[in-house]
């Protein structure tokens, strides 16, 4: 959660048989759905991300600021005088399922602040029903932690390790043999379609890093920042990572691209205006007070295209800066602040592979992005291209041109 609203309490409020009825619904068809189509390889951490033969794609769901707490006990914030009664925790495990089903994601990322501990009771069991439908369905998750998820009953690191611990998570609690800042800072590789001649390469590299929560140091106030040991893991497996795709055979000319996932923006969130972003900023940029180094280890590092936080629940744009995209998702949960009439949504990235003319899948061709909402129609908003092989991506033109 950001610090320019904070958090209103409204008391909890008694949900409605219906909204039960239609999420204990929606777990049976996820389960059967997931099922259905073969997912069975999902359910194990040895899963292996791969792009799909088919069309060439692999898509991701981010998930921002549940803020997760006791379920049907735990009531909402910020809704509209109509949604009060009945609004739980729930409505948050019916849109996930929700989501879900209509995009049929490779992946899930949940980035920061999935439970609010402090109204949580249980820490642990919280987050089991924050990512229920994620596990329902048999979809491959990852996660990193915010400001709120310790608040509870568990300690950071214990919150992280019950993360890892969790069915179908792919998340991690560090690198192994080196000392590192905080708890979640890890990678994944995605392999291109199996059995072409990428299909044991890594053609997209996933990035997790934990942003912290509260500054440590005294003279220091606000928010955590991602540390110097963090950005040195970070640059040493980037750098490792591109040195496999392109020495190693098949031999590629280019850095796969790399996506970057963390909680708390970076102060370089701050550098847009209305006029170049896809998306609204209707709140501060509630970053550390003091900038880490972590926007140009990232544009040092070469690979990476684009990076995705929450935090700030009412902003939900991308604005490119330096070649690198920074997306906000826009607030996910029901019991987080935000705004009245503002749908609550989840951020999809789309990334697609090139073909050859014989028809055989290669790297990256593109990154693509929308914004799902809670609305009747699950509205999908604001889709863009990210980045383009042989461009540094592009947005939407606004009206003037520009």
């Amino acid at each position: 959660m950001g610090g320019g609203l904070g958090l209103r309490r409204r008391g909890a409020h008694r949900p409605l048989a219906l909204l039960l009825v239609l999420v204990l619904a929606a777990a049976a068809g996820g389960a059967a759905e997931g099922k259905a189509r073969g997912r069975g390889a999902h359910g194990s951490t040895s899963t292996r991300l791969r792009f799909r033969r088919g069309s060439g794609t692999f898509k991701v769901v981010q998930v921002a600021d549940m803020h997760y707490a006791d379920g049907r006990a735990t009531g909402c914030e910020d809704v509209l005088p109509s949604q009060v009664a009945g609004c739980s925790d729930l409505n948050t495990t019916a849109f996930l399922y929700r989501v879900f089903r209509d995009e049929d994601p490779d992946l899930v990322v949940f980035t920061g602040d999935n439970i609010y501990g402090a109204d949580s009771s249980d820490a642990a069991k919280s987050m089991d029903a924050a990512i229920a439908p994620a596990i329902d369905m048999k979809l491959p998750w990852a996660a990193v932690i915010g400001n709120h998820d310790q608040e509870g009953t568990l300690s950071r690191e214990g919150v992280m390790r019950h993360l890892v611990s969790m069915k179908n998570s792919l998340s991690g609690l560090n690198p192994e043999g080196i000392e590192i800042d905080g708890y979640g800072n890890y990678n994944l590789e995605v392999s291109g379609v199996e059995g072409t001649s990428l299909g044991e390469k890594s053609v997209l590299n996933l990035y997790f890093l934990d942003s912290g929560d509260y500054s440590t140091v005294p003279s220091i106030k606000g928010y955590g920042w991602i540390k110097a040991s963090q950005q040195v893991w970070f640059q040493q497996t980037s750098s490792s990572l591109q040195r496999k795709y392109m020495n190693e055979n098949p031999k590629q000319k280019q850095p796969a691209p790399g996506l970057v996932f963390f909680h708390i923006p970076l102060p370089e969130f701050s550098s847009f205006t209305a006029a170049n972003i896809t998306g609204v900023k209707q709140e501060g940029i509630s970053s550390a007070s003091i900038n880490s180094g972590f926007f140009t280890s990232m544009v040092e590092a070469g690979d990476v295209k684009a990076a995705f936080i929450g935090h700030d629940h009412i902003n939900d744009f991308c604005g490119k800066l330096s070649g690198i995209q920074l997306c906000y998702a826009g607030g996910f949960g029901y019991h987080a602040y935000g705004k009245a009439g503002w749908s609550r949504r989840a951020r999809v990235v789309s990334v697609q592979l090139e073909k050859t003319d014989n028809g055989e899948w290669q790297g990256v061709k593109s990154i693509k992005t929308w914004k799902r909402l809670d609305d009747p129609h699950l509205s999908t908003i604001d889709s863009e291209v990210l980045w383009n092989r042989g461009t540094n991506g592009r947005r939407k033109k606004n009206t003037d041109g520009s």
